[in-house]
């Protein structure tokens, strides 16, 4: 978290798009990020960016969103990528169940790699071409139920939920960021009390502690 020019609070967070190859990635990050897309993108070749704002509770939240590249010859590049991001979009392609089959390894990947707990949303991409599915939508929401992810489908093509499933993400984020913050300040708020009561009673501060120490691990 930062401050701009005029005081106002701003917080910068990192978000990673991952998933096979060819699952819409790129596409999906464009129509979010310029209302753009391309019928004929090309693969990503290592990692690409864009950076989005939007306000939450009068505060500027700028998101860093990556579009890491799905092909396992750039895996040992894009991995250090993971480091310091606090957001996933989890992408695989409703038409292609092995990218489907792919997300559980994504995850573990994920979570060897990141720094930090992961606000991560699970993503089953262009679902404009229902005619040709291979992957139910129940199928994807026991999957994210089973590993705790938000879910949604998209269509990169015509705009379905791409809006949503990123500032479902950076919502969550924010969430986050502003628990920890609370926590922060009661700790501090908490250790001062403590600090108050050993001058006057060192068994009662004694209890105060061991209390909040209980609180201060959740």
């Amino acid at each position: 978290m930062y401050s701009d020019d005029e005081g106002r609070e701003e917080y910068l967070f990192k978000i990673v798009v991952i998933g096979d190859s060819a699952v819409g990635k790129s596409n999906l990050l464009s129509r979010y990020a310029r209302n753009e897309f391309s019928a004929n993108s090309k693969a990503t070749i290592g990692v690409e960016f864009q950076t989005q704002s939007m306000e939450i509770e009068g505060k500027e939240v700028k998101a860093q969103i990556w579009d890491t590249a799905g092909q396992e010859r750039f895996r040992a590049v894009t991995s250090a990528y993971y480091r310091g991001a606090v957001g996933a979009l989890v992408v695989y392609d409703i038409t292609r169940r092995t990218t489907f089959e792919s997300v559980g390894r994504w995850l573990d990947e994920l979570k060897i790699h990141s720094d930090t707990t992961v606000a991560r949303m699970l993503v089953g991409n262009k679902c404009d071409l229902e005619n040709i599915r291979a992957v139910s939508v129940d199928e994807g929401k026991a999957l994210a139920e089973a590993e705790g992810l938000f879910f949604v489908e998209t269509s990169a093509l015509d705009s379905t939920n791409v809006k949503t499933s990123f500032e479902m993400v950076i919502l969550d984020i924010y969430n986050n960021v502003s628990r920890k913050q609370l926590n922060s300040d009661t700790y501090k708020d908490e250790l001062t009390v403590n600090r108050v009561s050993l001058v006057k009673d060192d068994n009662s501060a004694s209890k105060q502690s061991s209390g909040f120490s209980c609180c201060s691990s959740t």
